[in-house]
């Protein structure tokens, strides 16, 4: 579920980047969500049910 949502935040960032230029800091939090959601994907592993 992390790396779904990291792949979402990253699209995210990227069309909102591009797209809309936009030069307020906000958009780069969008990017540091997702690094964390990766982080956060590796350290918990999968786990089992």
């Amino acid at each position: 579920m992390f790396l779904i949502l990291a792949v979402v935040l990253v699209v995210l960032w990227l069309g909102g980047f591009t797209v809309m230029h936009v030069s307020s800091g906000l958009i780069h939090i969008l990017l540091l969500f997702a690094l964390i959601s990766v982080i956060m994907h590796f350290i918990s592993g999968r786990r089992t049910v």
